[in-house]
């Protein structure tokens, strides 16, 4: 297959629909076969690439031998076509097919993937990018990359120890059996008492992080031109790590986040929590050379990523685990992000909390999703503006992403302010976070924590409002 950094920008013309296909396939991963799913277009690449004046127009196919659905991450499509099993279309069963359309309303990086189960985590899953037509005409080239965490374990063996081991006990699921550079590194590196609370970057230890497919045993190098501008795409489809993004030499403007537009903050290292996406503007140097683009596991030496390179310049074999530990991930760069088209000013009329629950001696986790006020079950109707303020009581932190919305960040702790619009926002420890949003696309939604063993164990709440209450 060809490379997510050269996924086909062909827009669907007229009314045909665009073709996707749900496969498997076989990948190498530190030399050996793995079994993995796919999902491609009608070019047999990666993903899906639309523009935002067509509608999305795909027919889903399934060829993976089981049911299985494919949820539109970031998009907000009506309910019925969100891609939840059950809520309230049917899984797709083996061979079958489904056609979707609906209108899109903003360009960006998005992504798809299975929400049935634990497929997710055998790579069932794709960039799927919006395109505004006027930025087609900008030069500069587009790099997508999707993070990924591997393991030749069945995930429903992954859960199976978790369950049994509890929490931060289930690293033997994935393991290697034959250790090698890129094996055997500690769980929970980045471990601390937090108010006597112990905080944990990871519960779950892989047997390689993957980058487009690739470790940094062999990375896939993408070719660029010297003094040219780049639209780094990063997607963290990884189902239960978070990220540091190192640009290394080359400083980047952050310019989007979960496929919105936010005020450029130039750095060279940037959080990237599970099922997050971050848009870097990056310029190659005029004299060229080899840049390594790495992401580094929170709490842990582990590392992957791309490298971009212009013509001729030599590249260095890069190690899979790095020399010292990356820390926690935070909210610091959070608290300075603004949207570039915010929400508009308006008070809440309903507010409600959620609080994150559980990892106590045991693998189960919630959320518990009520009205501020405490009486009575949560109600919303359409056309409300809506606050939830989500209040992580457990000891590790927890992506949080809405269904059928984008939301946005406007409060940390007491400290409000008018932040990035997003889909998802990691909640750490002992921190609440307020999001707000427009009641304005009916439905049953989830609510959930997108680390993907956590939403297995039950960190899912749901939020019901149709046309009126």
């Amino acid at each position: 297959m060809a490379p997510f950094s050269s996924m086909s920008r062909a827009i669907a013309e007229g009314s045909s629909a665009q073709i996707l296909r749900a496969e498997r396939r076989i990948i190498e991963v530190h030399g050996r076969a793995a079994d993995a799913f796919g999902l491609h277009n009608g070019q047999g690449t990666a993903g899906l690439s639309i523009a935002l004046n067509e509608p999305f127009r795909v027919r889903l196919e399934n060829r993976i031998g089981s049911p299985t659905l494919i949820h539109w991450h970031g998009l907000t499509p009506p309910w019925e076509q969100d891609g939840m099993p059950g809520m309230p279309a049917a899984a797709l069963e083996t061979d079958e097919s489904r056609d979707y359309e609906f209108p899109l309303h903003e360009a960006g990086t998005f992504w798809m993937h299975s929400h049935l189960g634990l497929q997710e985590q055998a790579l069932l899953a794709a960039p799927l990018i919006v395109h505004d037509p006027e930025e087609l005409a900008i030069d500069r080239q587009d790099v997508v990359v999707m993070l990924h965490d591997f393991s030749f374990r069945p995930a429903e063996e992954i859960l199976l120890a978790l369950n049994a081991g509890g929490h931060g006990m289930a690293g033997a699921s994935g393991i290697p059996a034959t250790p090698d550079e890129h094996a055997g590194h500690a769980m929970d590196l980045e471990s601390s008492s937090m108010s006597g609370m112990m905080v944990h970057a990871n519960d779950i230890d892989f047997d390689a992080y993957l980058a487009n497919d690739r470790t940094l045993d062999d990375p896939e190098i993408v070719p660029v031109e010297r003094s040219g501008r780049i639209r780094l795409r990063i997607v963290n489809a990884a189902a239960a790590t978070n990220f540091h993004i190192d640009t290394g030499e080359l400083v980047a403007s952050l310019i989007a986040v979960d496929g919105r537009n936010i005020a450029a903050i130039a750095g060279s290292r940037f959080p990237l929590a599970i099922s997050q996406r971050i848009d870097l503007e990056i310029t190659v140097p005029k004299t060229g050379g080899s840049f390594p683009i790495l992401a580094l596991r929170e709490g842990d030496t582990a590392r992957t990523g791309i490298v971009l390179a212009t013509a001729g310049a030599a590249t260095s074999r890069l190690s899979g685990l790095a020399e010292l530990s990356a820390g926690f991930l935070d909210l610091e760069i959070e608290q300075r992000m603004q949207a570039a088209t915010p929400l508009a000013e308006q008070p809440a009329d309903r507010r409600l909390t959620a609080d994150l629950f559980g990892g106590h001696g045991d693998y189960r986790w919630g959320v518990d999703l009520r009205d501020r006020s405490g009486s009575g079950p949560v109600t919303a109707a359409r056309g409300e503006r809506i606050e939830v303020a989500i209040r992580n009581r457990t000891g590790m932190s927890h992506p949080m992403h809405l269904h059928g919305h984008g939301f946005q960040v406007v409060a940390i702790g007491e400290q409000r302010f008018r932040g990035a619009r997003r889909d998802t926002l990691l909640v750490p420890p002992e921190t609440t976070v307020t999001i707000a949003f427009d009641a304005d696309n009916p439905g049953r939604w989830m609510l959930h924590c997108h680390h993907l063993y956590h939403m297995a164990a039950g960190m899912v709440a749901l939020l019901d409002y149709r046309e009126a209450t």
